[in-house]
This record gives structure tokens, C-alpha cells and sequence, in this order.
């Protein structure tokens, strides 16, 4: 499984941004898809994930309510909109895929089977 992640770029501070994450498998609608993010010098950070049918969704804390992740299965791609981005949204933005066709909704990096390149994200003031 192939993921690429576009969408990122330089934007001031509460201005939106839609990450997207498309994946090169037929079998998409079976896999699980995650986005991380790592700021210099800090460890990835979990952000968003979305089970296969996109009926299970969870975020980390600093993002609910400003972040939205969906899924168009029929175009195998993932989506992360983000809103109101403050300095703190600044870092790479990945996103990663887990085989799963429950409702399970993982957060470490290590659940995840396969990883886009990513896609960096600036929040200027």
C-alpha cells in the first residue's frame, strides 16, 4: 500500500487547510487511516484517525473541534480539514494505514502497517 499526502502549505493563523490522503490500493475500504504530525524536534503526535467505513473517528484533545477527518472510499483518499490552525498545527503531517475492518480506532505510530511521505504544514502569526 502506497499513501500520499498532499495539501500542506504556508498559512497564517486561523486560516483552514484540508490535508488529503490518497492510497494506491484496491483494497482501501479495508484499512484504517491515521494522521500523525511531528514538529521539530518533538516525536510524532498522534492527530486524527477514522476506521474503514468511516463510522469511528477520534482525535487528540488539541485538535476536537477544529479538525475534521472523512474518507471517500470510492476514491480511495482520506481527508484531515483542518480549521482555526494556530502556531502550535505547525509540523509535517502524516498519514498511515492499519488493516482493520472493525471499529478499532488505534493512536501509536507502531499500529500502523504503512506510512505516506508527508505533507508540511506552516502556521505563520
Amino acid at each position: 500500500v502506497q499513501l500520499q499526502a498532499f495539501g500542506g502549505g504556508l498559512v497564517q493563523a486561523g486560516d483552514s487547510l484540508r490535508l488529503s490522503c490518497r492510497a494506491s490500493t484496491r483494497a482501501f475500504s479495508s484499512y484504517g487511516i491515521g494522521w500523525f504530525r511531528q514538529a521539530p524536534g518533538k516525536d510524532r503526535e498522534f492527530v486524527a484517525t477514522i476506521n474503514w467505513n468511516g463510522r469511528s473517528i477520534d482525535y487528540v484533545d488539541s485538535v476536537r473541534g477544529r479538525f475534521t477527518i472523512s474518507r471517500d472510499n470510492a476514491k480511495n483518499t482520506v481527508y484531515l480539514q483542518m480549521n482555526s490552525l494556530t502556531l502550535e498545527d505547525t509540523a509535517k503531517y502524516y498519514c498511515a494505514a492499519h488493516f482493520s475492518l472493525t471499529e478499532n480506532l488505534p493512536t501509536i505510530p507502531v499500529r500502523y502497517d504503512y506510512w505516506g511521505q508527508g505533507t508540511l504544514v506552516t502556521v505563520s502569526s
